[in-house]
């Protein structure tokens, strides 16, 4: 039998194909529950950005419709007619075009629902997302829902969490051990 590099047949260096990828030095192992324990932190840090976007976007709507500034805003309590009269109907429009100044300047990932974008950061970029997609994310949603566009909040929510979970594994660098 022929002893060449290309009959011989090593068990340890065979991958699956497409199963597996190459080992990486620098990566450390985490086992389950201190995995658990990280996701708790990133949850809790997410609602607290959930909070602060509400905020905004009451801020927002009490700046662009009442002509206060507040942060206390309840979406089924009636509010009546604006101060600013019939020149309301401008609200949407100036709030749009911050919206797409903000998204276009500052960070052209932070455009969209949110959900298809960090699908696309997991599956293309190895889940690394821009913290300044947060930022810029959440000031853009909280103007546009202030402002007055029929959007929801639940994607920008997404993306704030998974921009800061992102930003928490890449200042760790974290693999599940097995």
């Amino acid at each position: 039998m022929d002893a060449s590099p290309d009959s011989t047949t090593d068990t340890s260096s065979r991958s699956v194909v497409g199963l597996s990828t190459p080992p990486r030095d620098e990566e450390r192992k985490v086992n389950l529950l201190v995995l658990c324990g990280l996701a708790l932190i990133v949850g809790v840090m997410t609602a607290f950005g959930a909070v602060a976007l509400r905020a905004l976007i009451g801020f927002f709507h009490n700046a662009l419709y009442n002509g206060t500034f507040s942060i206390w805003y309840d979406a089924n309590v009636s509010e009546g007619p604006s101060r600013f009269g019939d020149l309301i109907f401008l609200s949407p429009i100036l709030g749009g075009l911050v919206v797409v100044f903000l998204v276009q300047r500052f960070a052209p990932e932070a455009k969209g629902h949110g959900v298809p974008e960090v699908m696309d950061a997991v599956f293309y970029k190895h889940g690394n997302i821009r913290g300044q997609v947060a930022i810029v994310k959440s000031l853009a949603s909280a103007l546009s829902i202030g402002s007055g566009a029929a959007v929801g909040r639940e994607g920008p929510i997404i993306q704030i969490g998974s921009a800061l979970g992102s930003a928490f594994s890449q200042s760790n660098d974290f693999t599940i051990a097995t």
